[in-house]
């Protein structure tokens, strides 16, 4: 990866993407230690100290980069373009004129991108406005919004503050996409995580001095969660390019004085084609609980015992989490994947799968393969996403800065742009037949 990086700098051209792209990258940094007006920044402190934890509250923080805990301009960080974009898709697979939007080429992605903008806005402003509730109500607010004039000028100045950060963030990482290296959006999701990483060191070398003092468990303990870090990112870094190719021979066919097809080739199957969404979507869901519980405070009697069973370090909750990773992973192969459909279209190119009768056997047969493949793809995401749970609560080293869903982005997003690099730098290497 550091020799792929290197190379690209020798070329002036992708140099100049790679430096456009960490400016970015410094803009989203300074714009996440910006905070926005009207709030009691002392108070703001001690308030997500007492939050921290597996709640909504903290899984946003993290993708933030700490922006949502500091209540800063891009307090909202990208997840409002995440949700918009997975609406979107899922919303194309329900609605038969955004289905038909999605088949009309670069015209129709063009305009559907465009609603996913506006989409993005509007999350990006109901979330503004729940996260003014939230600090409002726990006395962050220095003016309230009953307070006459100021306070509703506070109020409108605070959540159109979050709300133009969002759109601030999106175009960033459009301008990426445009103008620099990688996808946009999850170059601004890595670099946000990525700025967490001295969070993790931090509580590993205070976890080390807890060894010195005589916990001697964390002598054990420490180098082990070490060993099993880049155990995880060598495992993702092997998984994701792990693919099924089932294999595809076309037919010949004779048109005019000239003969097509005859070739034999192959359609790829990722084992990871869900990449980390089963992941978020199921994580998001068990974070609802606790996020309740830190408003109603139960912790006792039937709620009390309700509230616990989704603690992370409940058994319970390793078990459902398990449960849900594998059913997202499901149901996101089931929208991205149309067995019926890819039979068709082998069928209309005159291809077939040798031994396989075209029609109902083919799209069965693609059917069983994403089925099995699926499978795999899900155990892999809940090995990766249950390792550190499970090391959390034998260690009690639960509060760890980075899991499993964390390191899955940040592996998939590094190869990616690895990949991209190196296809650019092939691009201007390329001499031709002529040579």
């Amino acid at each position: 990866m550091f020799k792929t990086i290197q190379n690209a700098w020798k070329i002036p051209d992708l140099r100049k993407k790679i430096l456009f792209t960490l400016f970015i990258i410094i803009v989203f940094r300074i714009g996440s230690v910006i905070p926005v007006p009207f709030l009691d920044i002392d108070a703001l402190g001690a308030l997500m100290t007492q939050y921290s934890g597996d709640n909504v509250l903290s899984f946003q923080n993290l993708l933030s980069g700490g922006a949502f805990a500091n209540a800063t301009l891009f307090a909202m960080g990208i997840t409002p373009y995440i949700n918009s974009s997975i609406i979107m898709q899922l919303l194309a697979v329900a609605i038969p004129p955004l289905e038909r939007l999605a088949k009309e080429g670069n015209e129709g992605r063009k305009k559907i991108a465009t609603i996913t903008r506006y989409v993005t806005v509007g999350l990006g402003l109901i979330q503004g406005t729940a996260y003014y509730i939230f600090l409002r109500r726990s006395g962050i607010i220095v003016k309230d919004w009953r307070d006459g004039f100021n306070g509703v000028f506070s109020c409108a100045v605070i959540i159109l503050a979050f709300t133009a950060g969002t759109a601030i963030m999106m175009w960033l990482g459009e301008q990426i996409n445009s103008h620099g290296i990688g996808n946009g959006i999850s170059i601004l999701l890595f670099a946000g995580i990525i700025s967490r990483m001295s969070t993790l060191v931090t509580q590993l070398v205070a976890y080390w001095e807890m060894a010195l003092q005589g916990q001697t468990k964390f002598f054990f303990f420490v180098p082990i969660f070490v060993i099993l870090f880049l155990f995880v990112i060598w495992l993702i870094t092997f998984m994701n390019d792990a693919e099924r190719r089932i294999p595809i021979q076309y037919a010949k066919r004779v048109v005019g004085r000239k003969m097509y097809g005859g070739q034999s080739t192959h359609l790829p199957i990722k084992v990871g084609m869900g990449g980390v969404l089963p992941v978020i979507f199921a994580s998001s869901i068990l974070s609802i609980p606790s996020t309740i519980n830190l408003f109603v405070k139960k912790t006792d009697g039937f709620w009390g015992s309700f509230f616990n069973f989704f603690n992370t370090t409940s058994i319970g909750y390793m078990v459902l989490y398990f449960v849900l990773i594998i059913m997202f992973a499901y149901f996101y192969t089931a929208i991205q994947y149309n067995p019926v459909e890819m039979s068709n279209n082998l069928r209309q190119n005159n291809g077939t799968i040798p031994g396989i009768r075209p029609g109902r056997p083919t799209t069965d047969f693609i059917a069983k393969i994403l089925s099995r493949i699926t499978l795999i793809g899900a155990l892999f995401l809940s090995v990766i996403a249950l390792l550190p749970l499970i090391f959390g609560k034998i260690s009690t080293m639960g509060n760890m800065s980075l899991g499993g869903t964390s390191i899955i982005i940040l592996v998939g997003v590094a190869l990616d742009t690895v990949k991209q690099l190196e296809s650019q730098m092939m691009m201007r290497h390329y001499k031709g037949f002529l040579d």
